[in-house]
């Protein structure tokens, strides 16, 4: 029954990104971002995961982006891409606006300001020890960063947008384990593709019914628009 379902879901949500790439034929959603660069420090923790516990520093590209692409002055459900680098190979992050308590953190939020509340993974992860969440709260910021890319762009400045990273049980709570650290410096928006399905993170893997959501849609995004 919940492959079924799974997989009903999975071909509604690529059905929606078809229809919409009709429209944004290059990005169905987050049409229009911000390219932010950085560093990741993971301070050591005791998840029972490997990328999460071993204490380190990786070099990271993110993206800040509007999911619906709705005119700035509306909120929006705002999503941040992490690519981290693990000895040469990408794995990636992807994270959405959403509450922080646990009923909150698997609902999606609509929000102007992306210093405000909570980024998490929404889905969780497959882990040795048990299902993973993965969230992002701002530590440090020079004030109100409105998530409209150029707006963003003029409220960070010259700033760095300091974010801790966090860990939990899909009914736990959060565990801080690393600080991310991000800047707005060189090119406006990346053309780059985050899929945390086929860039795993060390040490996790992804439940079967989360891909059967994920990867249908997934699959229609990075399909070739037609010109």
């Amino acid at each position: 029954m919940r492959r079924r379902i799974s997989r009903a879901l999975g071909s509604c949500f690529a059905g929606v990104f078809r229809t919409i790439k009709a429209v944004r034929p290059d990005r169905p959603i987050h049409p229009q971002g911000v390219r932010l660069t950085g560093t990741l420090e993971r301070h050591g923790s005791a998840s029972g995961t490997e990328w999460v516990d071993t204490a380190g520093t990786d070099l990271v590209t993110a993206r800040l982006s509007r999911s619906l692409g709705l005119p700035g002055r509306f909120p929006d459900i705002l999503g941040l891409a992490l690519r981290v680098a693990n000895d040469g190979t990408p794995s990636d992050v992807l994270l959405a606006s959403t509450g922080a308590s646990r009923a909150g953190r698997f609902a999606l939020t609509l929000r102007r300001n992306a210093a405000a509340g909570v980024f998490s993974s929404l889905m969780p992860y497959k882990t040795a020890s048990g299902p993973l969440l993965l969230a992002a709260r701002t530590v440090s910021a020079p004030g109100r960063l409105r998530a409209e890319p150029q707006t963003f762009r003029a409220d960070l400045g010259q700033d760095a947008w300091i974010l801790g990273l966090y860990h939990a049980r899909p009914m736990g709570r959060w565990v801080r384990f690393g600080t991310l650290t991000l800047e707005a410096g060189g090119p406006a928006d990346t053309s780059e593709r985050f899929d945390p399905v086929l860039n795993t993170l060390p040490g996790t893997g992804t439940y079967a019914w989360t891909a059967r959501l994920r990867e249908p849609s997934y699959t229609a995004a990075r399909r070739p628009a037609r010109r």
